[in-house]
């Protein structure tokens, strides 16, 4: 069966010129053999990146839809201003401290936390290793119907304005928990996004236990699928690291066409690529990225993923270990 063809996508002339001169993806080190730490490439100071014209340019225009100024811009993201860390420090055990940051961030509008010691390889090249030594991370789930709605414009708002709630919601829980471990008198930063952070959050919840990366770029979770966002708190409170989950949906996303026939650009490769030394799922940036601007951040990708259905990825993960199981790759446990 021949495939359709895609309506070709050709970028607003003005997106265009504000262009920079430098690949996307030689900043984020496609093709490099040696590893090496990530270099800033979106969501940051615009001052501070090569395509920071196109950042400034695609907020703008989303700053000017009123739906989206009004849901995110000035929606409630949590306290604005961190209380100073106590004096005086409370004392348990990281076993107990473990389990009551769990269970304050739940009561908060998380619906995933994982916590990981922070590895420096995680940090930014420019912006130094992490002092904290402890990175907890959320997740927050999000409504499918609304953001199976993607991609999104000025007029049809639906996914879009789903991501930002949900932007919104992670904020508050990080800077709610932020609060809560200083009260107690340990040091913490909250990261929310979409702005980046001085750390690569993806990484971090990969190695908390939050699933494995999926074929279009974003993690694979065996509850949510891929229907979440992300936020972090970074702290010195003595706490407990979860270990990394892996439920076979690399396989799934090997033998998957799904996002790939999605994609209106052609962004996502069917193989894994080299990425400063590392084999993995990439996304190519510089495709998708001026589509992304363009339609108020896409979402196509994470929508159509088998996973993201609801229901479908706990029913997914278990089809995956059993195939995994029958052919001796894995014992129960």
């Amino acid at each position: 069966m021949v495939k359709p063809l895609k309506p070709r996508f050709h970028p607003n002339p003005e997106q265009l010129a504000l262009m920079p001169g430098r690949s996307g993806n030689d900043i984020n080190g496609l093709g490099e053999k040696e590893f090496r730490r990530p270099t800033r490439v979106y969501w940051h100071n615009p001052k501070d990146i090569p395509h920071g014209r196109i950042q400034k340019w695609m907020v703008e225009r989303f700053n000017r839809v009123e739906d989206f100024k009004t849901v995110y811009a000035e929606g409630d993201r949590g306290p604005q201003t961190l209380n100073p860390v106590a004096l005086t420090r409370a004392e348990d055990n990281p076993l107990n401290w473990t389990a009551r940051v769990k269970d304050f961030a739940l009561q908060h509008e998380a619906d995933l936390v994982g916590i990981v010691r922070m590895d420096p390889d995680w940090s930014y090249d420019d912006c130094g290793s992490e002092t904290l030594p402890w990175i907890i991370v959320l997740g927050v789930e999000m409504d499918h119907a609304r953001l199976a709605q993607a991609p999104s414009s000025d007029t049809d708002t639906a996914s879009a304005l789903e991501v930002s709630v949900q932007y919104n919601r992670a904020a508050r829980t990080a800077a709610y928990l932020a609060n809560w471990l200083r009260d107690r008198g340990y040091h913490s930063e909250p990261h929310a996004g979409p702005w980046a952070g001085p750390v690569t959050l993806t990484p971090a919840a990969l190695a908390c236990g939050f699933g494995e990366l999926g074929k279009h770029g974003n993690i694979i979770n065996r509850q949510y699928g891929s229907s979440f966002r992300l936020s972090a708190v970074m702290t010195d409170m003595p706490l407990l690291a979860d270990p990394a989950r892996e439920f076979a949906a690399d396989d799934f996303c090997t033998r998957c066409q799904v996002c790939i026939n999605a994609c209106p650009v052609d962004a996502i490769s069917d193989g894994k690529k080299i990425v400063r030394g590392i084999e993995k799922w990439y996304v190519d940036f510089d495709k998708c990225i001026p589509y992304f601007n363009e339609t108020h951040g896409c979402g196509i990708c994470i929508a159509v993923c088998p996973w993201s259905r609801p229901g479908a990825a706990t029913r997914l993960a278990e089809k995956m270990l059993r195939r995994r199981l029958r052919r001796g790759q894995i014992q129960m446990r």
